[in-house]
């Protein structure tokens, strides 16, 4: 630890050391009696002197001299050992394969299980393209499923190793996780329960500001967590992530559409992504899959030529929106199911395609997710309604909870029929 001990506002007669000079300019009058006080030229209202212009100029040159000794070593280091030259530089361009997209072990979903556990999957697949990847859990590993088979442990004598056990410490994990981000070369991801969040929040903040590319996942994304009860059913933590500028967060609802959700994550050089999975087993659906690039996208069309009824989820809550509109329809309705994995990727699709997936014509609008509403108010519009959650939770079983708050196909149906003006059937 390096302890630099100085006076706020030094040299101001009247303001060092106070609490005045820390959120505010020290004013003219202030700054002309700092500089006489400092034994400064006042003919000038700013003013360097010129001891401080030549030490920056001294460092200018030292970093210039430096600059052209590293790009010399790296000329040499191509000649001399081309093929890691050419490793270097690929583990740093951040691109990712092109043939990675049509791997098709990252696809091959068929039984239904959690999202964590498919992610687990995926993220062995990555590592045999990403020998690059670095990273861990706050000593979570069992539940969250991040564990690079093969991958050695992280130790002070063993540092080619690709896990990091970064013991419970949530806070120290995500700063970790920039700072290798900075260093260039690695690509770093972290994960823990999304409840823990809270205690990352300033370096995931941190690294949207600076546009880092790192990877959070987070599992046990909703009340279906059961057991562990309120302190552990993450029901503010999506709108919260949300709220952060710059951060991608999608809470993918299948196997497949958490492959492209790890692929968008790993393609992406200008900021961090946030995945969101869940503990419980969920269905493999069909017509998932790369849509997830767009954020948000039809995942089944309405029957009929008018559409009366739009229904939104993400994650886990897809599945049940894609049976309640299998009953509305019964009953005459048409309804459209939309997958929205992603709001930041949707809101930077073009608008005509925006339009296309959720037409500004239909205001009869239901979005259902395991989470806090806010937010969603954006997409649902005036007359739409969102099913959510806006209290803690409870320590049951993770269905029964799930059913206690109304996350069921009856009660989605019955929601949408309060909506809906009339019985067409």
């Amino acid at each position: 630890m390096i302890v630099v001990r100085t006076s706020i506002g030094y040299g101001s007669p009247n303001k060092q050391d106070q609490p005045e000079s820390h959120g505010a300019p020290l004013g003219v009058e202030e700054a002309a009696l700092t500089r006489d006080n400092l034994g400064w030229p006042n003919d000038k209202e700013f003013y360097v002197p010129d001891e401080v212009k030549e030490y920056q100029e001294g460092i200018k040159k030292e970093l210039e001299n430096e600059k052209a000794q590293w790009e010399q070593l790296m000329e040499n280091y191509h000649k001399e050992h081309p093929e890691l030259a050419a490793k270097w530089m690929e583990w740093h361009q951040k691109e990712i394969p092109a043939d990675l997209v049509q791997e098709g072990e990252l696809w091959a979903f068929q039984q239904s299980q959690a999202t964590r556990a498919s992610s687990g999957q995926i993220m062995q697949v990555l590592y045999r393209y990403f020998p690059n990847l670095i990273g861990g859990s706050a000593d979570l590993n069992a539940s969250v499923k991040t564990y690079l088979k093969g991958g050695e442990d992280f130790q002070a004598d063993n540092p080619r190793a690709s896990n990091v056990a970064f013991g419970v410490r949530e806070h120290a994990m995500a700063a970790f996780l920039s700072g290798v981000s900075l260093h260039g070369g690695l690509r770093p991801f972290g994960s823990t329960f999304l409840v823990f969040f809270d205690y990352m929040k300033p370096s995931v903040r941190l690294a949207a500001l600076m546009g880092l590319p790192v990877v959070y996942v987070f599992s046990h994304d909703s009340l279906a967590v059961g057991e562990d009860g309120p302190t552990h059913q993450p029901v503010e933590q999506l709108a919260n992530l949300r709220s952060i500028p710059n951060l991608h967060v999608l809470r993918p609802a299948d196997g497949k559409e958490t492959a492209a959700a790890w692929l968008h994550a790993l393609r992406r050089t200008e900021g961090p992504t946030a995945l969101i999975l869940t503990r419980q087993g969920v269905p493999q659906l069909s017509g998932t899959g790369k849509p997830v690039f767009q954020g948000g996208y039809v995942l089944r069309k309405e029957s009929g030529k008018t559409l009366d009824l739009v229904l939104m989820a993400s994650g886990s809550e897809v599945s049940l929106i894609l049976n309640a509109q299998e009953e509305l329809e019964e009953k005459g309705f048409s309804v459209r199911v939309i997958s929205m994995v992603s709001w930041e990727l949707f809101r930077e699709q073009p608008e005509e395609y925006r339009e296309q997936v959720l037409p500004s014509h239909c205001k009869l609008r239901l979005a259902v997710e395991a989470a806090h509403p806010q937010g969603w108010e954006a997409f649902v519009g005036d007359q739409g309604k969102v099913l959510g959650v806006e209290e803690f939770g409870t320590s049951a079983p993770g269905g029964e909870v799930m059913e206690k708050r109304g996350f069921t196909v009856e009660n989605i149906v019955a929601q949408a029929l309060a909506m809906l003006p009339i019985t067409k059937k």
